[in-house]
């Protein structure tokens, strides 16, 4: 499963804090995410090899909006924080748009996250099974 990990400054320890949570299911996982998001993780979470892209502002959103265009994202995680004014939201909501536009489910925080990887794993152990039984 390939997914793109993002947050905005004040949600980037509760992210590390939810991949630290899930590593032995992220582990086995393509991750991609912003700059300062991906090196925060990679340092608190060794075992996590996580593709770092430019930061957020500077232009990660986008390519990870390109990488969504190109179908090579298949979950987006990205824990907003609604409180704090971005300049870059313009860059936000394109990024949104491109997950609604190619269907990849979008989790924009912890709880939604988890949902998303409780149904990635129930998929797997289906394929898993269905493959033990042929």
């Amino acid at each position: 499963m390939r997914i793109a990990l993002i947050a905005h400054d004040e949600k980037k320890d509760d992210l590390v804090a939810f991949a630290g949570s899930h590593r032995d299911f992220l582990k086995d996982c393509d991750l991609v995410a912003t700059g300062t998001t991906g090196g925060r993780i990679a340092d608190a979470i060794p075992e996590l090899s996580v593709r770092r892209l430019k930061s957020g502002p500077l232009g990660g959103d986008q390519q990870i909006g390109a990488l969504i265009a190109e179908e090579r994202v298949d979950a987006l995680i990205f824990f907003v924080d609604p409180l704090t004014p971005m300049p870059h939201d313009v860059d936000v909501k394109a990024l949104m748009r491109l997950a609604i536009v190619y269907d990849i489910p979008m989790a924009l925080n912890r709880a939604t996250a988890e949902i998303i990887l409780l149904g990635s794993e129930l998929a797997r152990q289906r394929r898993d099974n269905q493959t033990t039984a042929d």
